[in-house]
């Protein structure tokens, strides 16, 4: 068992890494003296937000502890339910945290010296931006696994395990939800209200909300983006870890593979990040792309002599015999299987496709046809990510049995590194934009900023894929470890109770996705409302010669974000807890199917319809159908508005909201016995 130590070693090398990173970020030029006041305003904002939000987090966090210590001594420490889970559960809330706080950190930073760098060349701005993207990649790799591997180390039982993926949810699904409403009230704000009404550019500094704007890409797309695959990634591992001690694989050898497969990961992400590199004038894409496939290659390799090292002989489950072999196997099909669905959301969000320049060509006839031609390509798009998911599931059944599923997800997850990178990169890219704006520098420097802002809208949607599939490979997996927990051998759907949790579950998402959607809405009025104001209350505004309230509007986003995230929150760890006790475990299980379900397919349709509309806008803001100011371009930012908490709020929260209801049911199924 001394291999388990190289599981924490690799987190410290990840975090070593991403220090490295960040000082090379603060090595580089800020600009003038404009751009660091912009950029100091956005930074201010972003702390400010998430101490908010972190404050308002703790006494749900300290409760939600002493509530697992007290069931754990009152179960007398059966099964997953001890009391040092509560200890897990707080070191994966603690990790979680730091995780989202240095990304986001290093994130308001590298988006000025994107910006300033864009000033001398594309290649020196890519440069920035994506390793301000890479510390938020090691931060969330290198915390994971070094929490993850040091609880192991210490109490050296998966059941109190769990409790780390727990703490881990439970932060991802607020930090989404918060930082999701608050970037988008704030942009819906300053779409409709500056670029509609006003018929101002985008980032215009006379826009209230442009500050507001611009923290929000920080708060919801950087620090709760990376608590969202923080929680996918220790997720996963969690899950092979606990079906590998519950089948007993290997001699307990087995805990170790998806411990150190995810820790051959950390390198072999590391190592791809220095193959991003690009010529002047070079597709930036396609530099994201390459270091994406030499980590995942390297990842592959690796994972191949872990898995028939560490799996030496063939163990048998039923009447059903795998071996070390066929764990790789399972463990490619959940890369490749993550690889496809990035694929499949490039196509039906990237401008360059068919899909979305059909959104772009609807929007000629108006919002209305704008609007039908998102929502059905979303529609459209979940047909081939289910077919992909389904066969992934199949594939790594039949090589490895349920341990196979857990291992899917981790090989899915594996170069988590490089994936939170190439997204992250994306909204630094978007600041810089901003920045360049406000900022009033040359035409050149937007003209880059944009080019790199595209391609960044491309990887958030390639991210949210693998974010998804893996969500439903570890909720599945998370799933296999609660009925072994639960004791449960099959799901019966003859069983009244479990078809009552199957509807149950599969309302929930919609119950969820309603809340958030209508939490943006709520807040995005009040920004409308009070940008509207600005407008007409402060003289020579649109002039350019007096200055927005800024703060107000900061202010206004932050205030709504913390009110609206605590019911969606509330629910998401209330539910699985009632239906176990009221119904039973049983109705407990069809529920996590149900949610499982229509989680999937709801955060595969958000995301991919939100993409397209966003990118449709922008296909028409090159030129496209009249361009800028034309009748098309005003449908597009409406259906653009539509579609930013489709992708950007409800749609993220499904993954969440699925992987937190599993680990609460396998945490808490003691008491449902």
């Amino acid at each position: 068992m001394e291999l388990t130590f190289l599981a924490p070693v690799a987190g410290v090398v990840a975090l070593l890494f991403a220090y490295y990173l960040t000082n090379k970020i603060s090595r580089a030029d800020a600009g003038t003296n404009r751009m660091k006041e912009i950029a100091s305003a956005i930074h201010e904002g972003a702390i400010a937000f998430l101490m908010r939000e972190y404050k308002s987090l703790v006494w749900f966090v300290l409760a939600l502890a002493v509530i697992i210590f007290v069931a754990g001594i009152m179960t007398k420490g059966e099964g997953s339910l001890q009391p040092a889970t509560a200890i897990a559960y707080l070191a994966g809330t603690i990790c979680s945290v730091l995780a989202g706080w240095i990304g986001m950190n290093v994130a308001t930073k590298a988006n000025v010296r994107t910006a300033n760098a864009a000033r001398t060349s594309a290649n020196a701005a890519l440069g920035i931006a994506f390793s301000g993207g890479a510390v938020m990649g090691m931060s969330v790799v290198g915390l994971g696994l070094l929490g993850l591997g040091i609880i192991y180390l210490i109490f050296e039982d998966a059941a109190i395990v769990n409790g780390f993926a727990l703490g881990a949810s439970s932060i991802a699904l607020f930090a989404r939800v918060g930082g999701g409403i608050y970037t988008k009230s704030a942009d819906v704000g300053a779409d409709l209200v500056g670029k509609v009404e006003a018929g101002i550019p985008e980032d215009d500094p006379r826009n209230p909300a442009v500050i507001a704007d611009n923290v929000g890409d920080n708060v919801g797309d950087v620090a709760g983006m990376g608590a969202d695959l923080f929680e996918s990634y220790v997720g996963s591992i969690i899950a092979g870890i606990a079906l590998a001690a519950a089948i007993g694989i290997a001699g307990g050898k087995g805990v170790l593979v998806p411990l150190m497969v995810a820790a051959a990961g950390i390198v072999a992400s590391i190592i791809g990040t220095f193959f991003v590199r690009t010529n002047e004038g070079a597709n930036a894409q396609n530099a994201l792309n390459t270091g994406t496939y030499v980590a995942a290659i390297l990842s592959l390799i690796a994972t191949y002599f872990i898995t028939t090292g560490l799996i030496t002989e063939p163990y048998t489950v039923g009447n059903n015999t795998y071996t070390g072999f066929g764990v790789f196997l399972a463990s490619v099909s959940g890369l490749i299987g993550g690889v496809l669905i990035g694929q499949i959301t490039e196509y039906y969000t990237a401008a360059k496709y068919k899909p979305t320049r059909m959104i772009a060509a609807q929007s000629v006839t108006g919002t209305a046809t704008n609007v039908i031609a998102g929502v059905s390509i979303g529609m459209l798009s979940t047909a081939l990510p289910v077919i992909v998911i389904v066969i992934a599931i199949l594939t790594s059944f039949k090589f490895a049995g349920l341990f196979g599923i857990a291992m899917a997800a981790v090989g899915m997850l594996s170069v988590t590194g490089m994936t939170v990178a190439v997204d992250a990169y994306g909204p630094i890219a978007d600041n810089a934009g901003g920045i360049a704006e406000m900022a009033h520098l040359d035409k050149s420097v937007r003209k880059i900023t944009d080019a790199l802002d595209s391609v960044g809208n491309t990887t958030a949607a390639i991210g949210k894929g693998f974010a998804i599939g893996s969500a439903a490979l570890t909720a599945l997996a998370l799933f296999s470890a609660y009925t072994q927990v639960a004791g449960i051998d099959a799901i019966n759907l003859m069983n009244p109770s479990v078809v009552a949790g199957a509807f149950i579950g599969g309302m929930l998402p919609f119950l969820f996705g309603a809340l958030t959607m209508m939490a943006v809405g709520r807040a995005a009025s009040d920004m409308i409302s009070e940008v509207r104001r600005q407008f007409k209350e402060i003289p020579g505004l649109m002039e350019g010669n007096a200055r927005p309230d800024y703060a107000h509007c900061v202010s206004i986003a932050t205030g709504a974000a913390l009110r609206e995230m605590i019911v969606p929150g509330l629910l998401a760890v209330a539910a699985p807890i009632l239906v176990g006790f009221l119904i039973g475990k049983e109705a407990l299980g069809g529920m996590l199917a149900g949610a499982t379900i229509t989680g999937f397919l709801m955060a595969v349709m958000m995301a991919n319809a939100g993409g397209a509309w966003d990118n449709a806008k922008k296909y028409i803001e090159t030129g496209e159908y009249g361009g800028k100011g034309s009748p098309a371009h005003a449908a597009a930012v409406s259906g653009d508005t539509v579609g930013d908490p489709f992708k950007d709020t409800s749609g993220p929260s499904m993954n969440i909201l699925i992987k937190l209801m599993t680990i609460v049911a396998l945490v808490f199924a003691p008491l449902f016995i």
